[in-house]
């Protein structure tokens, strides 16, 4: 890779970790008023996606391990955010979804997220929209490949 095509590809790298920071900049806020953090918004989020979701299928999601996720599973349960009961197929098998509690903090969060993107992507139209999506997707393709 030349010189130049490198310093291109840094002012790339910039910017997403300037925009990341800028995109959890707001829930990171209210998060840390409820002291809680990432992990426990990322939980959120992927349970209200889908309720009902077993403990097993969160931490495939999340790519986290047991014990990782563990601390903040029961922080949640016991703020009264998440309910963990057994599944009606599998009694063995632990089944998540969000209180009403829960559903307000995690509207509360990615709706920040939500309205940012939305903003944006009407400001610059459809097809910027569907490209950040393509590059999203290809960075997600090039860790399974």
């Amino acid at each position: 890779m030349d010189k130049n095509r490198e310093e291109q590809l840094n002012e790339s790298l910039k910017l997403f970790y300037f925009a990341y920071r800028r995109f959890t900049k707001e829930p990171d806020l209210i998060l840390e008023q409820h002291g809680i953090q990432r992990l426990h918004h990322r939980i959120l989020f992927f349970v209200a996606r889908k309720p009902n979701i077993s403990v097993h299928e969160l931490l495939a999601t999340l790519e986290v391990t047991k014990q990782a996720l563990h601390a903040p599973m029961r922080q949640l349960i016991e703020m009264g955010y998440i309910t963990s009961e057994p599944a009606t197929y599998d009694r063995r098998v632990r089944e998540l979804c969000l209180t009403e509690k829960g559903v307000h903090m995690e509207l509360q969060l990615s709706n920040v997220q939500r309205g940012m993107m939305n903003e944006i992507f009407e400001q610059l139209g459809p097809e910027s929209e569907e490209s950040w999506k393509q590059v999203m997707k290809e960075i997600i393709d090039s860790e399974q490949a």
